[in-house]
């Protein structure tokens, strides 16, 4: 029995069709990824300092402007570009818009609000109990924006972050030096006897 002529002529094409397949074009339609890993949005002791980030996009990044304007795009892969730039705060509160273009023409933007804060934390030392060489020390550290980190000699203690924050610590010597650091880097010494 013989076969009609037309089917290996009509397989052919199919077959192609289908080996083609999987060649087709996607369309990219992811947006690229503003992250900022310093200065995010936290207050500053100065008016001027670096801003440090990374744009992360699948197919890659052609642009990247603060404020509208180009900054380069330091070397490296252009899939996870990193940039950086320098502020110049006036007054004490100010933003940066950061924009993001990749090859598709996706664009996104990210709204960086910065401040200066200048105001050094306090600490108020409520009890100091010595018993032979060990001391026990607690307090209240306080701060207009945050309380970020608190120190008995040297080690950091484990605190929630906050405007106000108590403490306790044990130590060992003669006295006890607390410093208190808030979230723009501003810091206060102490030493509790």
């Amino acid at each position: 029995m013989r076969r009609p002529s037309f089917l290996p002529a009509l397989g052919l094409p199919v077959l192609a069709l289908l080996l083609l397949s999987g060649c087709a074009r996607t369309t990219d339609t992811f947006k690229p990824r503003i992250s900022i890993t310093s200065a995010g949005g936290a207050a500053n002791t100065q008016k001027s300092f670096v801003v440090d980030g990374y744009v992360l996009d699948d197919v890659g990044v052609t642009e990247i402007t603060v404020d509208g304007k180009a900054i380069p795009i330091l070397p490296g892969s252009r899939k996870l570009a990193h940039f950086q730039f320098k502020t110049l705060i006036e007054g004490e509160r100010g933003q940066y818009t950061i924009g993001a273009s990749d090859a598709a023409g996706n664009t996104s933007t990210l709204v960086l609000p910065v401040s200066v804060d200048s105001v050094k934390p306090t600490i108020e030392v409520t009890s100091f109990e010595k018993s032979g060489s060990t001391i026990r020390v607690s307090g209240v550290a306080k701060d207009n924006t945050s309380v970020a980190q608190v120190l008995v000699d040297g080690n950091r203690l484990n605190i929630t972050p906050g405007p106000r924050t108590e403490f306790y610590a044990e130590t060992t010597g003669i006295w006890a030096d607390i410093t208190v650091i808030d979230t723009a880097g501003n810091r206060a010494t102490r030493r509790a006897r």
